[in-house]
């Protein structure tokens, strides 16, 4: 089982952030998306730790927190910090696809693979006499 690193990293950066945020400008809403995002994050990491091909919760995550800090950039201009975190997870997609080309297929996930055959046992439909 590898662990995933980089997404506990981001999860652990985006907590921190929070906190900084809040302790130098006194942003009771950093903070509270900080943690939540974080979390949100962090539980991502931890779903892919568990299986690989589970990236719904991580792709959800960093979806979201790019679009939202992506605007926010756009209408600041400002790197710091919402153009750095857009930055750092544009790139999730990639990773994940990375990872799940690579994996083996599971029977678990958004479409699972439900093909009934017909068992040998079965004589097939009955033909009666017309």
């Amino acid at each position: 089982m590898a662990v995933d690193w980089i997404g506990f990293a981001y999860a652990s950066l985006l907590i921190v952030g929070g906190i900084i945020a809040y302790t130098r400008k006194g942003s009771k809403i950093s903070l509270a998306a900080g943690l939540t995002f974080g979390s949100v994050a962090g539980y991502g990491a931890y779903c892919v730790t568990c299986d690989p091909r589970n990236v719904k919760i991580s792709l959800f995550s960093s979806f979201l927190l790019t679009i939202i800090m992506g605007m926010r950039f756009k209408r600041s201009k400002k790197l710091m910090p919402a153009g750095l975190v857009a930055c750092l997870r544009i790139w999730a997609p990639e990773r994940f696809s990375a990872t799940l080309s690579s994996s083996t297929p599971s029977r678990t996930g958004l479409f699972p693979r439900t093909i009934s055959q017909p068992s040998a046992a079965s004589p097939g439909p009955a033909s009666g006499p017309s």
